[in-house]
């Protein structure tokens, strides 16, 4: 006998569906799984076979083939094992349903029969549901990620023997559902806060600035300035997630197998801090068969390369694509993959090799400029905000003043997103100013005569390039936002260059 059992598999960050096609017939013992199933799906042969004993079925002798279609994608993972345990039943008449084409099955199987969680269930989810289908079975533990998709009947199954009864209608499973809206009015519960941090205005104006606009941000100071402590207090004065943004970052983490059990939705920025050492690959993303990495896992938040001299410098130049585009395309022989990547830079270094400033360091100036040129000027053009962070003086450690705390920061930081949001209405591709393309610049960048001619002459001064003309005015129109002013004023722009030329600075 024939049976087929709906499934479904994740390219990129989209899910596509699988034909579990199951032929029961006579002959010798033989399991043949057929359309370019990997090691791990291979291994389902076993584990199937133990999880049907165990779950009290009879193991059906004779020629069993399983086919997953379409044959010429390869498969992979364990998450085939439910569906073909259920065609397999159904083949050999072991269970009579009439439900397996209204529902999509996902699942690992233990020895045991119990179903034990997968990855890229959301995507899965979403995929049923453009698909028509009634629902989908997948285990407990990602019932809440597949439940954020409304109109859809998620049925948590625990073991095998659960599924088929359910499927048989001898038992009813109360569907999972999550409430979206309450999700997203849970509190911010942060360990850190900007009311902590002694000193340092500058660097949190600039901070507030980067958040405000989603710029990218160098800071440069000696150790023990505080750098990776400010950095880390980015997240907690950036704007929330849409719910758009929020499925996008969660069908990644959940793709990578990084959604936390029993979390249906991420609704707070990522924040990613790899170590120096990490490779091409784990930046980017990529292995046989790409999968998203550090750049991508950060979408829609905060990318923190702390001692950024330190990285190989072929791992630092492979993100001015991902920068420029907001996406990173992997190619390898398997094919072609493209993930999302908006994130914001924040990179964290000191002036020298030693860690102290150019006019205190023992370091030659040709140590110096070595030590510098790690970072290659195109990677530095792409960089918006470059600010100093300097000692913190005694008199400021031990004062008794209680800066802003983070939540009033994150007002200003959220007024100032709104207000983008309403100027970028009618195009949909860009989230905040620091997306502008050319043609959005000159439309809403505007500048009168006398704040052309300072910018003139500050590129003049500093030898600006073309691509650091467009972030300054890109900064300048996120200063103006923050003020609530319609139009950029030649303060704006002083502040804008001011947060700009620093690099230029310590690298003459």
């Amino acid at each position: 006998m024939l049976a087929r059992v709906c499934s479904a598999a994740v390219n990129g960050i989209e899910a596509y569906p699988i034909e579990v096609e199951v032929s029961a017939g006579y002959g010798d013992t033989l399991i043949v799984i057929v359309g370019l199933p990997d090691a791990a799906v291979k291994e389902s042969r076993d584990r199937v076979i133990t999880a049907l004993n165990s779950s009290g079925f009879k193991f059906s002798y004779g020629r069993t083939t399983i086919n997953l279609a379409p044959a010429d994608v390869k498969k992979e993972g364990p998450s085939f094992d439910l569906p073909i345990a259920l065609g397999m039943l159904a083949a050999s008449e072991q269970i009579e349903t009439d439900q397996l084409d209204n529902f999509v099955c996902v699942g690992e199987l233990a020895l045991t029969g119990a179903v034990r969680p997968c990855k890229g269930v959301l995507p899965i989810a979403i995929r049923a549901k453009q698909d028509g289908k009634v629902g989908v079975l997948v285990p407990v533990e990602n019932a809440a990620e597949a439940a954020v998709v409304a109109g859809l009947q998620v049925i948590p199954i625990q073991n095998l023997r659960e599924a088929t009864n359910f499927l048989e209608g001898q038992i009813t499973i109360k569907p999972t559902r999550v409430d979206i809206a309450k999700i997203f009015d849970q509190p911010l519960d942060d360990d850190v806060d900007f009311a902590e941090v002694k000193g340092q205005e500058s660097v949190k104006r600039a901070l507030e600035i980067a958040a405000a606009g989603g710029h990218n941000l160098l800071l440069i100071g000696p150790p023990g300035t505080g750098k990776s402590m400010l950095a880390k207090r980015l997240a907690t004065i950036l704007p929330p997630l849409t719910l758009d943004e929020a499925l996008e970052t969660t069908k990644i983490h959940s793709i990578v197998g990084l959604l936390p059990t029993g979390l249906g939705l991420i609704t707070r920025r990522p924040f990613r801090s790899p170590h120096h050492t990490a490779s091409d690959a784990g930046l980017l993303g990529g292995n046989i068969n790409p999968t998203p990495g550090e750049i991508s896992l950060a979408h829609h938040g905060v990318l923190f390369l702390d001692e950024l001299p330190e990285f190989k410098r072929s791992v630092l130049e492979t993100m001015r694509q991902p920068l420029e585009e907001g996406k990173v395309t992997i190619s390898r022989a398997a094919g072609t993959m493209t993930f999302p990547s908006q994130f914001m830079l924040v990179a964290a270094m000191n002036p020298t090799p030693d860690g102290k400033m150019p006019h205190e360091s023992k370091s030659s100036p040709r140590e110096i400029q070595n030590y510098l040129g790690r970072i290659s000027g195109p990677l530095l053009d792409r960089i918006d905000l470059h600010v100093e962070v300097p000692a913190v003086k005694f008199r400021e450690m031990t004062g008794d003043g209680v800066g802003e705390s983070s939540a009033q920061i994150r007002e200003r930081v959220i007024a100032a997103r709104q207000v983008q949001q309403k100027r970028f209405a009618h195009k949909p591709k860009i989230t905040c100013n620091a997306r502008m393309a050319t043609k959005e610049i000159k439309e809403f960048c505007a500048l009168d005569e006398g704040t052309k001619e300072l910018l003139k002459n500050a590129m003049a001064d500093y030898n600006l390039s073309a691509r650091a003309y467009d972030r300054i005015l890109k900064v300048s129109r996120t200063i103006a936002d923050l003020a609530n002013s319609k139009n950029i004023t030649s303060d704006h722009v002083s502040e804008a260059i001011q947060l700009r030329s620093l690099d230029r600075q310590l690298w003459a």
